[in-house]
C-alpha cells in the first residue's frame, strides 16, 4: 500500500483553490458535542458527494424500526424499474398483513382491508407518507412470496448498494435483534433513493394520504419548517428511542441528516433541524477536483514511464466551512508500484480528504493515460529499486 500526502495548503490551494485556513463550526468529537444531542447516534452529509459535516456513533449498529422501509420501498422501486412489477398492478392484504400491520396493529398503518386488492402506487404511498406497515407487508408478501424471502431481497439490494454492515429480516421495522443497521449506511440508501428514482421520490413530500376513506398526514414533521425538507421517513424503535432520515435542499444544495436514539419525538425533531439549519449556514459548495484533473502520480513497476497521473473519472464538490479555521489534509492511497501496462481508466487508487480529525470525503481515481510495458532493461532497473524498497521497509518494521 503506496500514500502520496498532499500538504494541507497543497490540498487546500492546489485542489479547491482555498486558502489554507477553512471555517465553521467544528465538527464535534464524541467527548465535546456542542449539540448536546439527546440522540444516540447522528449524522450530516452532503448528498452529492457523500461529504460528512458531522457524526456521533455513525458506525454503531441499531435497531433501524420504521426506517427499515427505506430498503422496502428501494426494492419495490428497482422491482418496476426491472419491470418485475408495474404501478397499477394489484396486490391482495393476506389476513398475515391485516392482523401484524393493519386494523388490529397498533403501529403506523394506511388501513389496508383485508383481503382486498391495492395498486402498487397506492401501496407504496401507504408505506412512503404514512410509514404503513400494512403497505410494507403487502408489498414484501407479493414481491417476494413470503416475507422470509422478501428480506434476502432486502439484505441482497443492500450489499449492491454498498450497506455492508446492515442486516435486515422484515420489511416494516418490526424489532428483531438481528436487525441492524447503522447512521452512515442509512444515509447511503437515502441519497441512492433520491438520486435514482426522481419519478417515486417526490411522494415522501406528500401532505396527506386517504385510503379506505380514512385522512392521515404526513409522519415527516420536519416538512413544514420551511427548511427546505422533502423526504423521507420517521418512525421509531423499541429498542432505539425516536428516529428519521430526512432530506433537505436549498439553492442547490442537498442535505442528508439521521438521527437515530433520541428521547422523545420533539427531541428528534428540533435535533434534525438544528443539525439541517447548522449545515445549511455553515458550509458552501467548493469544487475540489475537475473532471479530469490530475490529482497525483502513481509510481508504476515496469513501465515506459515511471509513473501514471491519477484522475478523477467525474468532478467532485466538497462542502467547506464558511470563512473559519479548519484545515483540510489530502492524501492520495494505491497499492503499489502498480505494475504495466495500465489502460486508460483503470481503477488505481483513492482520494481522501480530512476536515479537521474527520474523513469527510474518498473519491475513487484512476489512470488519467494509457502506459505500455518498459524495456528489458527499464524492468530490471525497476525490480531492482523494488526490491531495495521492501528490503527497507523490513528493516524499518524491525527496528
Amino acid at each position: 500500500m503506496r500514500s502520496v500526502f498532499l500538504r494541507p495548503a497543497a490540498a487546500a490551494v492546489l485542489l479547491l483553490g482555498l486558502a489554507p485556513a477553512l471555517t465553521a463550526p467544528a465538527t464535534p468529537n464524541k467527548k465535546d458535542d456542542p449539540f448536546a444531542l439527546t440522540a444516540t447516534n447522528a449524522i450530516l452529509i452532503d448528498a452529492d458527494s457523500g461529504a460528512v459535516l458531522y457524526e456521533k456513533a455513525a458506525d454503531q449498529l441499531i435497531d433501524p424500526g420504521s426506517l427499515a422501509k427505506l430498503i422496502t420501498a428501494e426494492v419495490a422501486f428497482d422491482q418496476l424499474a426491472l419491470g418485475n412489477i408495474t404501478l397499477d398492478q394489484e396486490f391482495t392484504v393476506s389476513e398475515n398483513a391485516w392482523r401484524k400491520g393493519g386494523a388490529p396493529s397498533r403501529g403506523s398503518k394506511m388501513f389496508a382491508a383485508i383481503h382486498s386488492k391495492i395498486k402498487v402506487r397506492d401501496l407504496l404511498k401507504g408505506a412512503m407518507i404514512l410509514s404503513g406497515n400494512d403497505a410494507c407487508i403487502v408489498l414484501a408478501e407479493a414481491i417476494g412470496g413470503n416475507e422470509g424471502e422478501f428480506a434476502r431481497l432486502m439484505n441482497d439490494r443492500a450489499r449492491e448498494l454498498g450497506l455492508n454492515k446492515s442486516n435486515f429480516t422484515n420489511s416494516y421495522g418490526a424489532s428483531d435483534p438481528n436487525m441492524r443497521v447503522t447512521a452512515r449506511e442509512l444515509t447511503k440508501i437515502a441519497a441512492h433513493i433520491v438520486g435514482t428514482y426522481p419519478e417515486f421520490y417526490p411522494w415522501y413530500k406528500e401532505s396527506e394520504f386517504t385510503w379506505s376513506k380514512i385522512r392521515q398526514t404526513n409522519r415527516n414533521t420536519l416538512l413544514p419548517l420551511g427548511l427546505g425538507v422533502d423526504g423521507l421517513e420517521f418512525g421509531s424503535a423499541p429498542d432505539g428511542g425516536f428516529n428519521m432520515v430526512g432530506s433537505a435542499l436549498q439553492n442547490g444544495l442537498r442535505l442528508i441528516v439521521v438521527i437515530a436514539g433520541a428521547k422523545t419525538e420533539k427531541d428528534r425533531t428540533d435535533e434534525g433541524k438544528k443539525l439541517l439549519e447548522w449545515g445549511f449556514k455553515g458550509f458552501e459548495a467548493r469544487y475540489l477536483i475537475a473532471e479530469g484533473q490530475a490529482v497525483a502520480e502513481a509510481k508504476l513497476f515496469g513501465g515506459a514511464k515511471s509513473s501514471v497521473p491519477l484522475v478523477s473519472k467525474e468532478a467532485v464538490r466538497l462542502l467547506v466551512p464558511r470563512g473559519g479555521n479548519e484545515r483540510l489534509t489530502a492524501k492520495v492511497v494505491y497499492d503499489g508500484p502498480v505494475r504495466a501496462p495500465v489502460s486508460l481508466g483503470q481503477p488505481i487508487g483513492t482520494l481522501k480528504v480530512w476536515r479537521g480529525d474527520i474523513l469527510t470525503i474518498e473519491v475513487p481515481l484512476q489512470a488519467g493515460e494509457a502506459v505500455g510495458t518498459g524495456s528489458t532493461t527499464q524492468r530490471a532497473v525497476d525490480g531492482a529499486a523494488e526490491l531495495m524498497y521492501k528490503l527497507f521497509r523490513a528493516g524499518a518494521q524491525r527496528l
